[in-house]
């Protein structure tokens, strides 16, 4: 059976009522809105009032869609941030195993330094010390190295007293004059100074190459390690350097003898101290002579 053309209100009850119930909220709020501009005319404290209750009464709808309406919208925000943290988490990772040779580096070199303040105040606290005195040239070229100070048998200085700098050993006198002396110098193939690692206490001896450069060789282990960078300071023994003085530093790694960088190359600096050597030299004995007259006496 073929549905009728007939779409007027009455042919349902319920579009009726709906079509009933939307016309009286239409009138309602017709009249409620009429009334309300009324009363703003003649009575606004009362519309006053209305307003703050209607308000009072929408505040909580209007603060939960808003709460809604904020989670909703910071859900994507989330996710990238999720996704973003991810990222930044995995690169300060990355950052802190790539620092992390850099923090023992650090660490190797303040322990370095705190040895070399160390080794510093020893050597401020020496007291033997005999003059001061500039260096005026050096040889830089020929196989023997040698340097003159302008300071002499005048001043005190003679020879066998060591000779060093604000930053380590130099040498010692071998020659003097009244007003100048001859150091012979680290580097030179005739010094030998007996030396120590700073690090552990692994006994050597420094050599001159003739190049402004030292050998440093080990004296007790075989097939002893040197790493870059190991500082060898002095010894005492022999009696002439006193000891802790800092002499060299491995420029290679090797075994048992590597080529090392003097701390205090001559021709760097202007003024040298010249101090008595670490365990004076004792006066020579008198022979006995023996007594007039075959040692009998009266």
């Amino acid at each position: 059976m073929a549905l009728s053309p007939d779409r007027r209100t009455g042919f349902s009850r319920r579009r009726q009522t709906l079509v009933f119930l939307s016309y009286v909220l239409a009138v309602a709020g017709a009249l409620l809105g009429a009334a309300l501009l009324v009363i703003s005319r003649f009575d606004p404290p009362l519309f006053a009032g209305l307003r703050m209750a209607a308000a009072s009464v929408t505040a909580p709808v209007s603060t939960t869609a808003a709460a809604l309406g904020r989670g909703i919208w910071s859900i994507p925000e989330a996710i990238s941030t999720h996704f973003f943290v991810r990222q930044e988490n995995a690169q300060l990772r990355e950052a802190v195993k790539r620092n992390q040779t850099l923090v023992l580096r650090a660490r190797a070199i303040a322990y370095e330094n705190r040895r070399l303040r160390t080794l510093l105040a020893l050597r401020d606290r020496e007291a033997h010390t005999v003059v001061a005195a500039r260096l005026v040239s050096s040889t830089a070229s020929s196989g023997r190295r040698f340097a003159l100070l302008n300071a002499g048998r005048f001043q005190g200085v003679r020879p066998g007293m060591p000779v060093r700098g604000p930053l380590g050993l130099i040498g010692r006198v071998v020659e003097t004059g009244p007003a100048v002396a001859r150091v012979l110098l680290l580097s030179d193939p005739n010094s030998i100074v007996p030396v120590r690692r700073a690090r552990d206490g692994l006994p050597a001896i420094a050599v001159g190459r003739g190049d402004g450069r030292v050998d440093l060789r080990s004296v007790t282990l075989a097939n002893a390690r040197f790493a870059v960078g190991d500082l060898f300071v002095t010894t005492g023994t022999g009696g002439i350097y006193p000891p802790n003085v800092p002499v060299a530093r491995v420029q290679a790694a090797g075994a048992d003898s590597v080529a090392a960088e003097p701390l205090a190359p001559a021709d760097t600096l202007d003024v040298a101290l010249v101090q008595e050597p670490f365990l004076p030299v004792p006066p020579p004995s008198r022979p006995e002579v023996p007594p007039i007259g075959g040692g009998i006496t009266p």
